[in-house]
C-alpha cells in the first residue's frame, strides 16, 4: 500500500498575524507539515509585478520543495496566487492553469505529480467570496478534473465557504470525498473550515488534520491542513 501526504495552505502573501511579511516563517511551517505535495493560496504579492511571496532563492535553499512551473509571469510563483509545491525529488508531468468564471480575478492550478511511487492529479484553488461565483468556479474545476486519464485525483484549497455542507461543498461532495481536517481560520482562534482537501474514490483517507504549531499561528491568518492518502 502506497501513502502520500498532501497539504493546503493559504499563506496570505507571507504576512503573519503580527502583520509582518516573513517568508522564512512560512517555510518553517512547511517543514513542520512535511507534505509531499502542497497547494498554496495567496502565494504571490498583490500589486505590481505580483512577485512570489516566497523568493525563489529562499524556497530553494531553505526548503525541500520546488514549484510546479506555470510559466505565466516571470516573477510569480502562482496563477492568481495559486501555486503547487512538490518535493524536489518528485516528478512533474502534465501541468496547467485553469481560467475560472469570476466576479474578481480567480484561477486554479493543476499538476500530475509522481511522488512516493504514486502518480496523482492535484488541483489547487482559491474560490470567490461570492457564493454564486464559488459554485460556478466549483463547476469549472469539477469539469476540468473529469477530463483526460482517470488518475487518482486530489482537490485542495481555500474554498471561502462558511456553510457546513451547502453551497459549493454540496457540489463537490457529489463527486469527491472530503477529508475532515478541521477548523483552519482564523489562525489565532480557528472558527471556520474554509480550507479543504477532497479526493476521489481511488484514494483512501488514512489520517488528516490541522497543523496548529506556534509557528503556524504566526506565519499566516490561516493554518495549514493536511491529509495522508493511500492507494492499493
Amino acid at each position: 500500500m502506497k501513502t502520500i501526504r498532501v497539504a493546503s495552505y493559504n499563506i496570505r502573501k507571507a504576512i503573519g498575524t503580527d502583520r509582518r511579511r516573513v517568508p522564512e516563517r512560512v517555510l518553517e511551517v512547511l517543514g513542520e507539515v512535511d507534505a509531499d505535495i502542497v497547494a498554496l493560496q495567496e502565494a504571490d504579492r498583490r500589486f505590481g509585478v505580483r512577485s512570489a511571496a516566497i523568493p525563489p532563492l529562499l524556497l530553494d535553499t531553505l526548503s525541500g520543495y520546488k514549484p510546479v512551473p506555470l510559466n505565466i509571469q516571470t516573477d510569480s510563483m502562482g496563477w492568481h496566487g495559486n501555486a503547487i509545491l512538490v518535493r524536489k525529488e518528485a516528478e512533474i508531468g502534465a501541468h496547467d492553469v485553469l481560467h475560472l468564471p469570476y466576479l474578481e480575478p480567480r484561477g486554479a492550478t493543476m499538476a500530475e505529480v509522481t511522488a512516493k511511487g504514486m502518480t496523482v492529479r492535484v488541483f489547487g484553488m482559491h474560490l470567490d467570496l461570492s457564493g454564486l461565483w464559488r459554485r460556478r468556479q466549483a463547476a469549472a474545476v469539477i469539469h476540468a478534473a473529469a477530463q483526460g486519464d482517470r488518475l487518482p485525483t486530489i482537490l485542495m484549497g481555500d474554498l471561502n465557504e462558511w456553510s457546513a455542507n451547502g453551497g459549493c461543498l454540496a457540489d463537490f461532495s457529489r463527486h469527491y470525498n472530503f477529508a475532515p481536517c478541521g477548523r483552519s481560520f482564523h489562525a489565532r482562534r480557528p472558527v471556520a473550515r474554509l480550507d479543504r482537501i477532497m479526493h476521489c474514490d481511488r484514494l483512501t483517507l488514512k489520517s488528516c488534520g490541522v497543523h496548529e504549531s506556534a509557528a503556524a499561528r504566526k506565519a499566516s491568518d490561516h493554518l495549514p491542513i493536511w491529509a495522508e492518502l493511500t492507494i492499493d
